[in-house]
């Protein structure tokens, strides 16, 4: 049976009648057209779907969408609105952590969650953060610099 949830996304409250139990996954994507963050696994395992809510990582495949009605949800497109961009974005940007960029949306927001979490990660913090996050190119050299880039801006 359908409900009716109000949804914060991105500081902009939206309506929506659904099934309750359906993914937060789906409602971003085919509901309000925010296309950012994206479907992997559709089992939390490669984080290509990786939201903010309150701060913290989840994965929107995982969630049900009556989990985030009534609390804050940041997708890719709320991280940054223009210039100048969120010093983790602008991190991925100047060491060229993406290939094809699938991923690129979940590793941003899992940086940013990381650093939410703990503002001075250890390497083998970031390590152990980051293996949540699967990148189908590889190109996790630049990603890990781009993430250690990140740290380093924060500690300033």
């Amino acid at each position: 049976m359908d409900s009716t949830l109000t949804l914060t996304i991105n500081g902009q409250r939206h309506t929506v009648t659904t099934d309750p139990q359906r993914p937060l996954l789906h409602v971003l994507r085919e509901d309000l057209g925010l296309t950012g963050t994206k479907y992997g696994c559709g089992e939390g395992q490669c984080g290509a779907c990786t939201v903010l809510l309150e701060g913290r990582r989840e994965h929107a495949c995982l969630l049900p969408v009556r989990d985030a009605a009534g609390k804050s949800v940041t997708t890719i497109e709320g991280l940054s609105t223009g210039d100048p961009l969120h010093p983790v974005q602008r991190a991925f940007l100047e060491e060229g952590a993406m290939q094809c960029g699938y991923c690129t949306p979940g590793m941003i927001l899992a940086t940013v969650a990381l650093l939410n979490h703990q503002p001075r990660p250890s390497d083998d913090e970031v390590l152990t953060w980051m293996n949540a996050q699967i990148c189908r190119c590889c190109g996790y050299p630049r990603i890990l610099k781009a993430v250690r880039r990140a740290v380093a801006e924060a500690r300033r």
